[in-house]
């Protein structure tokens, strides 16, 4: 059985998280306000802290 061929892909370059960050974040009139986004944030603000210590 005839196999395709595999084509060499290119070394992804790694992003800069610093230039990304800011172009991802949401807030003013866009930031939603339900349960579930208020949820979200508690659980992004206690990594942040786990991540600090």
């Amino acid at each position: 059985m005839k196999r395709a061929k595999r084509v060499a892909r290119p070394a992804l370059k790694p992003s800069n998280p610093l230039a990304i960050d800011p172009l991802l974040a949401k807030g003013g009139a866009h930031q939603r306000t339900d349960k579930r986004a208020k949820r979200a944030r508690q659980k992004q603000e206690l990594l942040r802290r786990l991540k600090q210590q």
